[in-house]
């Protein structure tokens, strides 16, 4: 629908550039009040959008779909050095980053189900030893072989009967531990100081997790940081580390290792 024409040439009002556009008004009026578009007055206070104003909303409409959030979108308008190509590219590889996290979090929630119903009309210390159970062959799978190649059989095979015998108080401690480790893991990252109080706190709890994987006479702090110079260079751990605390905690946790334990 063309509206009318000016000596700028056409003019639309907001609800035939609303209508042009596939939007609502109160969409016209929202991106407005977001310093995204600027159009004009008449003398009665009356909204008059031009073509430049629908070359730039169609522009804005085009990045929303994208899911990019409105900051963003005016800083790319109002910026004239403002690279939008570099900017979609790099909003596209956090969207297939999300998708990843999306998939693997499908697929540990239909593994989790499966294993409840596997799990149905066992009595409770049975559910809790598959369970336990399921864990180690997990570990195994995913870290089994290279474990086994640092730290020899013995080690591993004395870990898994250490966890294997925890009680559920037990068990439920450790889980407990690993997610308050996440959460200090983000404090401490806020904090940026991979030396501080914060951080010291973050190696200590680190090191409580080692210990009860290891058993205190297998711990020493050599083997701890060597552990943690493995996080670099395995995009499993940085994925775990990473997925918790977002893109950098890994490099930071071995930061703030590398203090409390040279």
């Amino acid at each position: 629908m063309q509206g009318n024409r000016d000596r700028g040439g056409h003019a639309y009002t907001i609800g035939q550039l609303a209508k042009l556009a596939g939007v609502s008004a109160r969409t016209l009026r929202h991106y407005e009040d977001e310093g995204l578009l600027h159009p004009s007055r008449t003398g009665s206070n009356y909204r008059v959008y031009r073509e430049q104003d629908a070359r730039r909303l169609a522009h804005i409409i085009a990045m929303r779909a994208c899911g990019l959030p409105l900051p963003t979108i005016r800083r790319l308008l109002e910026d004239p050095g403002a690279d939008v190509l570099a900017s979609l590219d790099s909003h596209l590889r956090s969207l297939l980053q999300q998708e990843k996290s999306l998939e693997e979090a499908i697929a540990r929630t239909e593994k989790a189900i499966a294993e409840i119903e596997r799990m149905k009309g066992m009595d409770s210390k049975t559910a809790f030893d598959e369970l336990k159970k399921k864990k180690l062959e997990d570990f195994e799978k995913a870290y089994g072989q290279e474990a086994r190649r640092l730290y020899g059989e013995d080690a591993i095979d004395a870990s898994n009967e250490r966890m294997m015998a925890l009680s559920k108080d037990e068990w439920n401690a450790k889980d407990l531990l690993e997610d308050s480790i996440k959460v200090q893991l983000r404090l401490t990252m806020a904090s940026g100081d991979a030396g501080g109080a914060e951080a010291r706190e973050l190696a200590r709890m680190h090191e409580r997790r080692i210990r009860a994987h290891w058993g205190d006479a297998a711990y020493s702090k050599q083997a701890h940081l060597g552990l943690a110079r493995i996080y670099l260079e395995d995009e499993r751990f940085r994925a775990y580390y990473d997925g918790a605390a977002g893109p950098g905690a890994t490099d930071f946790l071995v930061d703030v290792l590398e203090t409390y334990l040279s």
